[in-house]
């Protein structure tokens, strides 16, 4: 006999953070592919056609690299009122929460591969401050891992590619791994309610296979920032799978 059907749980929108699943792809646009030189051009330019701003926040431990940083959020927040989602690839996000709050996060994503407790206890702090929680997978990490914090999360964020990198091509177990995700919250009657985000390896051949998976959204990085025609770029993504 099967388990009874989880029943998802309503809850308000939160302030600053309104993305959900809908008739087309979203782009939480990752300002690590930006003129790093130039972030508050690059923040204004393309307010006008990205749904979100990503943000790499990275310890050089979690993951090896070390990434941006509360003070340069806060500095870039007052140019755009797009959402601003902060990706922190840290071993102890519970001690910087409050700071990318603080700095303007609208929703703030930490790893599913933490210990639970800490996990639990970063969620917790990230809901009580007003901003939306999101869980990230590694590649490595099983997608059922995801499973008991569900209830909790606004976006889950499956990584295509290896942590900490960029400019590396889609894994070929990417898109097995967001219908998989995305067969989950069906399951959890959450699948109109958190948002399946789809990092790593966002190439304009890799996007309809993504969005035929059950992505969300997608974080694209070089693919626009590199495009010579904003307008031809945005709605080219946003026309792939559309729905009326």
């Amino acid at each position: 006999m099967q388990p009874p059907r989880p029943k998802g749980k309503s809850r308000p929108t939160l302030p600053g953070w309104n993305l959900t699943p809908g008739h087309r792809l979203l782009t939480d646009v990752s300002l690590w592919s930006a003129d790093l030189g130039n972030l508050q051009s690059a923040v204004e330019r393309l307010s006008s056609f990205a749904d979100s701003f990503h943000l790499d926040v990275a310890d050089a431990h979690f993951a090896g690299d070390l990434l941006f940083f509360p003070d340069l959020i806060a500095a870039l927040r007052p140019h755009t009122e797009l959402p601003f989602h902060v990706h922190l690839m840290v071993e102890q996000p519970s001690k910087l929460v409050e700071r990318f709050a603080q700095a303007g996060a609208n929703l703030i994503t930490i790893h599913c591969e933490l210990p639970e407790a800490e996990i639990r206890h970063t969620i917790d702090r990230i809901r009580r401050l007003g901003v939306a929680a999101g869980m990230a997978l590694r590649l490595e990490t099983p997608v059922g891992a995801v499973a008991d914090y569900l209830e909790l999360l606004d976006a889950v964020v499956l990584l295509g590619t290896a942590i900490g990198v960029k400019g590396k091509d889609l894994s070929p177990d990417a898109c097995g791994r967001i219908a998989a995700l995305a067969s989950l919250l069906e399951w959890h009657s959450l699948r109109g309610r958190v948002v399946i985000i789809a990092d790593g390896g966002i190439r304009k051949g890799t996007v309809p296979q993504l969005r035929e998976a059950g992505a969300d959204a997608i974080v694209p990085g070089s693919l626009v920032f590199q495009a010579g025609d904003l307008e031809s770029i945005f709605g080219w993504i946003h026309s792939v799978g559309r729905t009326t």
